[in-house]
């Protein structure tokens, strides 16, 4: 996905709702405007790391279940 920009408040909500374990990654970048490896480095440019896996026990559950769904 090509970089169309985005507004400064646009990328600062995206990277709020991310931070907050709003949204995920992906639908961070999306919101912004942006690929998600480039919203990854603007995000590392406001100070923040990218978080990889469930932040919660419900999307750990949900992930859980998808694996063993894959076989069915």
């Amino acid at each position: 996905m090509a970089s169309t920009g985005s507004t400064n408040e646009e990328l600062a909500t995206a990277i709020g709702r991310y931070v907050l374990g709003e949204v995920s990654l992906g639908k961070a970048a999306e919101a912004a405007g942006l690929s998600r490896w480039e919203f990854e480095t603007r995000l590392q440019e406001a100070g923040f790391d990218a978080l990889y896996g469930p932040r919660t026990d419900d999307q750990l559950a949900e992930e859980i279940d998808t694996a063993r769904n894959l076989n069915e």
